[in-house]
């Protein structure tokens, strides 16, 4: 069997085993709309999500629109954010964000790869989070749930995010991509731990390069 076809088979039954356990996955970043979910992209860089809607129930208070947050002190700003680390760059990446959309984009947050990616501190996996989750367009977000997953499982063999996007992309449907990628996150944080995986309990474990590789 070609190399590329066996690496999309195993794609759809991973992607099958996990829709068993998982279902239909929503961001954990809590939202009310396309901007406030690329402020908390923004800020889940080095968080957790539970630290990130910890800061954002305030944040949004504070700064309740583009505007709000395109006009910041940046000093106020970084006060705001500063227990989700790295404070200094997200906000201002935040501001410079805001000020672009409201520049470029009339204040909306734009529906395309291109257009989100011109945006400060935006790359492929904010937008393609944005893409999927705020306006159900699929993107697969590659984070460091999903590079460790899909190299242990022997999917990919690339620490790169864009060619880890580009190989699932170009081998499962389209459809899958945003629910497959929270799915991997997920299991990620629950079973297949950065430090010591849970190969036992783990309901991949018969489709993972890592997993054999440990019984030899």
């Amino acid at each position: 069997m070609p190399a590329t076809l066996q690496t999309s088979r195993q794609l759809q039954e991973i992607n099958r085993i996990l829709y068993a356990k998982y279902g239909d996955c929503r961001c954990s970043l809590n939202h009310l709309n396309a901007f406030q979910l690329l402020v908390a992209v923004i800020l889940s860089a080095q968080c957790t999500d539970k630290r990130v809607n910890e800061v954002t129930v305030n944040l949004f208070r504070k700064f309740p629109d583009v505007k709000s947050f395109a006009t910041a002190d940046r000093n106020e700003l970084e006060q705001a954010i500063i227990s989700a680390g790295l404070f200094r760059n997200k906000a201002k990446s935040i501001i410079g964000a805001s000020q672009a959309l409201l520049e470029r984009f009339s204040g909306e947050v734009p529906k395309t790869m291109e257009a989100l990616t011109s945006l400060p501190g935006v790359g492929r996996k904010t937008a393609n989070v944005i893409l999927g989750d705020a306006f159900e367009i699929p993107g697969f977000a590659v984070d460091t749930h999903v590079n460790r997953l899909l190299n242990r499982l022997g999917v990919v063999k690339s620490e790169v995010p864009e060619k880890i996007e580009a190989v699932v992309n170009g081998l499962l449907e389209a459809r899958y991509w945003t629910n497959f990628s929270h799915m991997l996150i997920l299991h990620g944080r629950e079973t297949c731990h950065a430090r010591t995986p849970d190969c036992e309990v783990c309901i991949l474990r018969q489709h993972c390069k890592y997993y054999r590789n440990k019984q030899l």
